[in-house]
């Protein structure tokens, strides 16, 4: 499900804001929050935002991104380490830029790099083998039925689609394919010539809603739909020999040299699958800059269910079983949010749990489970 975030027009020089959560000490004796999340600050650093405008004419998906119709769409920040900054920053520079319409959602993307190569050639082959770009997104911001599409510098397309993240014995689906998907790539320099330098090489997608959003309730996005989006750059260290590149390998093991992974919204550990550290995509039909993003207070209540749920699986490292209570976990039965008192509550087996946080009676229940399945608690009956 969706969750509606605050608009906020800007009206002079307004900040953007970002939504930081408050910590808040409250009641004698108990943790402060800050406490509860001490050694996973990593994981909980603050996801990129990007609003998506909505645009009148669509791209023309050739690779070239310089067309009038992209001037209306703003670049991101350069891309960061995976890490964030755990690691330096990367040595190439790498942005996206984003529009939609009522059909497809559009990606353009500019990765700078003095030595353009590419060798895979065969659709779903295993593209990131090559250095690629990327793109991960999960609709419905369940962290469940997600997609990702890779892509290299010769345009061949690895698209799947995973039930849940590999973490929770998620199962790839490779010979799922993104229907309606057309890309194209623009080098700016020469493919596989080491004899010359490149500027780098850029990608447009478009995304047909249909493809990454199927069943019977599949319904294109609208003013303020959100989704769970992030993009990343693989860049493998390489080598001219005989007049080819050649990845750098490891002289002791002899395998190649671990690939950099340089991404928009830093995921806090070398993982991409985890959904729930991807950015926000935030969809807008204004053709002003006057949206802007800011935390949905449901998110901000997630961000509680999430540290239940990696509490609980360094738990069940150690003991081979789940806690049973928050208490064994180091977390107190509610914290204040936005100044908004939340109960969190914990159902457990050895093998299996749920949590839940609300504000009260009348309010919204999130639930989190082992699978790290996230999801609303409705009285809506499935047909």
């Amino acid at each position: 499900m969706n969750t509606l975030p605050v608009f906020k027009k800007i009206k002079g020089l307004s900040l953007l804001k970002t939504g930081l959560i408050v910590f808040i000490v409250f009641g004698s004796g108990r943790l402060m929050a800050q406490d509860a999340f001490k050694g996973l600050e990593n994981l909980f650093t603050i996801p990129q935002n990007y609003v998506v405008k909505h645009t009148a004419k669509a791209p023309a998906i050739d690779g070239d991104i310089d067309e009038n119709i992209w001037q209306q769409a703003k670049w991101t920040a350069d891309f960061t380490d995976i890490e964030g900054d755990l690691k330096p920053n990367p040595s190439l520079q790498t942005n996206i830029k984003m529009l939609w319409d009522d059909s497809c959602v559009y990606v353009a993307a500019r990765l700078y790099d003095p030595h353009v190569w590419a060798t895979l050639k065969n659709h779903d082959d295993i593209v990131f083998r090559d250095n690629d770009f990327e793109l991960f997104v999960d609709p419905q911001n369940t962290t469940h039925s997600y997609y990702e599409i890779e892509v290299n510098a010769i345009n061949t397309i690895f698209d799947l689609y995973l039930n849940k993240p590999y973490r929770n014995m998620g199962s790839a689906v490779p010979g799922w394919d993104a229907h309606g998907l057309r890309t194209a790539v623009k080098i700016q320099g020469t493919l596989n010539n080491p004899k010359d330098k490149d500027k780098g090489w850029t990608v447009e997608m478009a995304i047909p809603f249909k493809a990454i959003n199927p069943g019977f309730k599949a319904a294109s996005p609208q003013h303020g739909t959100l989704w769970r989006i992030n993009f990343s750059r693989v860049e493998w260290d390489a080598e001219v020999k005989n007049g080819e590149y050649v990845k750098l390998k490891d002289t002791a093991s002899g395998h190649d040299l671990p690939e950099h992974n340089w991404v928009w919204s830093p995921q806090g550990v070398i993982n991409m699958h985890y959904p729930e550290r991807w950015g926000y995509l935030l969809f807008s039909n204004h053709s002003a800059d006057d949206v802007v993003f800011e935390m949905p207070y449901a998110e901000q209540q997630k961000k509680y269910l999430w540290l239940i749920y990696y509490r609980q699986k360094e738990w069940y490292k150690q003991k081979h079983e789940y806690a049973q209570t928050l208490k064994d976990l180091g977390i107190e039965s509610g914290y204040d949010i936005l100044k908004k008192f939340n109960n969190l509550q914990l159902e457990s087996t050895k093998h299996q749990f749920m949590a839940f946080i609300t504000e009260g009676e009348g309010s919204p229940t999130y639930t989190i489970n082992q699978d790290g399945f996230v999801e609303p608690i409705t009285n809506n009956h499935h047909e």
